[in-house]
C-alpha cells in the first residue's frame, strides 16, 4: 500500500472519548485532515467505557477501536477471555488491549496485574487480534509473560515505548512493533532516541497517547491526535530521513498489524 498526500500519518493510540478531547471532536478531526493524519486508534481502558469506544469507531470512519483493561485500573470489572473475545467480535475492534503491567504507579501484590495480562494475551491468540502493550518498570516481567503465554501468535506492539534498545529488540524478536509518542521529542529523552534511531523502520508505529504527552513544541497543551505529525518529524531527524518517509513506513506498518483495519 503506499502512502498518499492524503493518507501520511496514523496515530495509532490515543483517548479522543476522554473528557478532554470528547467535547471538541470536531476540531479534532479538523486538525487531522490539516496535518494529514488520516486515522487513529482509540484505545480501551475499561469495560464500562469500551461501548462510547465502539460508538465512536461506529460513527467516524478512519476511528477504529480496541478492548481492554489498562493495568493501572485496579477497581474495575475484571475481563475474562471469553468477555474480551466477544466485546472484539465487531469490524471496527481491531485489537485487545491496552494491557500489560505498570509497576510505576501500583506496589504491593500486583499478581493480578499479571494475571490480567495474560488473560489478554489469551484472549488475543483467540480472537486472532493483535496486543496493545503498556509497560513501565516492569519490563522483564512483561516480556517473560509475553513469551510464556506465546504473545507472538498475536503479535502487536509496545505502545509509548520508553524502555532501552535491549528491551525493544527483545520485543521485535516476539514480532512486535515498537510505537513511539510525544516523549521522543522531551528534551531529557536521549536515550530514547537513540533507540527510534536504532530500531528496524518496518517495525515501528507512532502515537500521541492523546490528550496526554504533547510533543514539543505543543508541551503543556492537551494533546491530540493531529500533532502526531511532530512525532513523526523528530523520528525522521535522527535517523537522517524524511518525515514523508517515516509517515509512509508506519501507515504501511498500522494496516500490516492491524490486519481488521485494512481498507
Amino acid at each position: 500500500m503506499r502512502c498518499t498526500a492524503h493518507r501520511m500519518y496514523i496515530d495509532s493510540h490515543c483517548h479522543i472519548n476522554f473528557p478532554d478531547l470528547a467535547d471538541k471532536l470536531p476540531e479534532v478531526f479538523d486538525l487531522m485532515a490539516h496535518n494529514q493524519v488520516s486515522h487513529a486508534l482509540c484505545i480501551g481502558v475499561e469495560l464500562e467505557g469500551f461501548p462510547e469506544i465502539r460508538a465512536l469507531a461506529e460513527a467516524h470512519p478512519n476511528v477504529y477501536a480496541s478492548v481492554g483493561v489498562h493495568p493501572d485500573h485496579e477497581h474495575c470489572t475484571e475481563p475474562t477471555v471469553a468477555d474480551l473475545v466477544e466485546l472484539a467480535n465487531h469490524p471496527k475492534v481491531v485489537a485487545i488491549g491496552e494491557t500489560g503491567l505498570d509497576y510505576f504507579r501500583l506496589t504491593g501484590d500486583l499478581e493480578w496485574q499479571r494475571e490480567r495480562f495474560r488473560t489478554h494475551i489469551r484472549a488475543a491468540r483467540a480472537c486472532r487480534k493483535p496486543l496493545v502493550i503498556h509497560t513501565r518498570s516492569a519490563a522483564e516481567d512483561t516480556l517473560r509473560i509475553m513469551q510464556e503465554e506465546h504473545a507472538g501468535e498475536a503479535g502487536g506492539v509496545m505502545h509509548c515505548f520508553t524502555e532501552s534498545l535491549a528491551v525493544a529488540e527483545a520485543a521485535i524478536e516476539q514480532g512486535f512493533y515498537i510505537s513511539f509518542s510525544g516523549i521522543v521529542t522531551f528534551k531529557n529523552a536521549v536515550a530514547l532516541r537513540e533507540v527510534a534511531a536504532a530500531i528496524p523502520l518496518e517495525r515501528m508505529l507512532i502515537e500521541t497517547d492523546a490528550p496526554y504527552l504533547a510533543p514539543v513544541p505543543h508541551r503543556g497543551r492537551t494533546n491530540q491526535p493531529g500533532f502526531v505529525k511532530h512525532v513523526a518529524e523528530e523520528i525522521a531527524r535522527v535517523r537522517g530521513i524524511t518525515a514523508e518517509a517515516v509517515g509512509e513506513a508506519t501507515t504501511q506498518n498500522f494496516f500490516r498489524l492491524f490486519a481488521a483495519a485494512r481498507p
